[in-house]
């Protein structure tokens, strides 16, 4: 009985939060001291209901001493009535014995009586904080639920923060491109510039060779009289 009120101090004197904060898991552990304080529970129960049933055993005995008592008082009654002295005496010595057991008794009972209501305030008590420390099991389920969701929403943050970096870098990758593709297209523009002034001066080449031609044809004709 002291290991478990001594059980049931360490946890309802708040130490049941240093005790949390060790555990690696928090709902489990809350479980396991309630688990542990129901078998204690169950134990108490059993104890109060033993020490009662010795107080109702006492109480019993108690009230059949005082009627036996009263028996015995109404039996020497009867006894002088009848003229038997010598049958009175004996009746009135039973009581006397009685009434000494009656003395014994009534002290058995009291203590029986009080060992009783110790226990049914102490089981009453237990209870009491059983029912608070389920609340407080609920309350830590309800926060350890919030944290464990808020750490899920914490993780796709960052891979939502990841996502940004991808695209992030996609976009340098696509500037990076059209930035190329300027380059090239302005290239190809200075190569066709290039051509066309080729192009251009192949022309007066090519008529200055035309020309040439036509005097040298008009010089041979003259000389042959044509």
């Amino acid at each position: 009985m002291a290991n478990i009120l001594k059980r049931f101090g360490d946890i309802m004197s708040a130490n049941i939060n240093a005790l949390l904060d060790k555990a690696e898991d928090p709902e489990k552990m809350i479980d396991k001291y309630l688990r542990d304080i129901e078998e204690d529970l169950r134990n108490v129960k059993a104890e109060t209901a033993a020490v009662m049933a010795s107080e109702t055993k006492a109480k019993r005995e108690l009230e059949e001493c005082g009627e036996e008592i009263a028996k015995m008082q109404k039996y020497a009654e009867k006894a002088l009535l009848a003229g038997n002295e010598g049958d009175a005496r004996k009746f009135l010595e039973k009581k006397a014995q009685l009434t000494d057991k009656q003395a014994s008794l009534q002290q058995a009972y009291e203590l029986a009586a009080a060992n009783a209501a110790k226990m049914k305030e102490m089981h009453n008590k237990l209870v009491k904080d059983m029912e608070s420390l389920q609340a407080k099991r609920d309350a830590i389920k309800a926060k350890v639920a919030v944290a464990k969701t808020q750490e899920k929403l914490n993780k796709m943050g960052a891979s939502v923060s990841g996502a940004g970096d991808a695209m992030a870098a996609f976009e340098r990758m696509e500037a990076k491109a059209d930035r190329m593709l300027d380059e090239a297209n302005a290239m190809s523009e200075l190569n066709s510039q290039t051509d066309s002034i080729d192009e251009l001066a192949a022309k007066y080449e090519s008529g200055s060779d035309s020309s040439a031609v036509d005097d040298e044809l008009a010089a041979l004709k003259a000389k042959m009289g044509l």
